[in-house]
């Protein structure tokens, strides 16, 4: 069943996401799963100095808006890609997608 969008509306998707620590194996592989999506400041120290890099996560690239923790909305057109991160982590991340509608003006601040 696909439901008409009224004038003034648009259609997005909020993701909500839960790990299961007892399925990761190691800490090491749960924080893997939280860097890809949300990226990490990585330091180097070198010389007497410390070099500061953003290493880019899945949410740095795919525009949002953050609702809560482990909850995010983005626009429909982003969806596909999302999803299949989501399904890569499919036996230790439990997520669920939800087709909402908002007005064009909260969909602008996704996009």
């Amino acid at each position: 069943m696909r439901i008409e969008i009224r004038k003034g509306f648009g259609t997005a998707v909020i993701i909500s996401f839960h790990t299961r620590s007892d399925k990761f194996d190691s800490d090491y592989e749960r924080s893997k799963f939280f860097r890809e999506l949300h990226g990490w400041k990585q330091i180097i120290p070198k010389n007497n100095k410390r070099y500061l890099y953003r290493r880019t996560g899945l949410l740095d690239e795919v525009p949002h808006m953050k609702i809560a923790d482990s909850v995010f909305a983005i626009a429909m057109e982003h969806m596909k890609r999302v999803e299949e991160f989501f399904k890569e982590w499919d036996n230790k991340v439990d997520y669920d997608i939800m087709e909402v509608m908002l007005k064009k003006n909260k969909l602008k601040e996704i996009i």
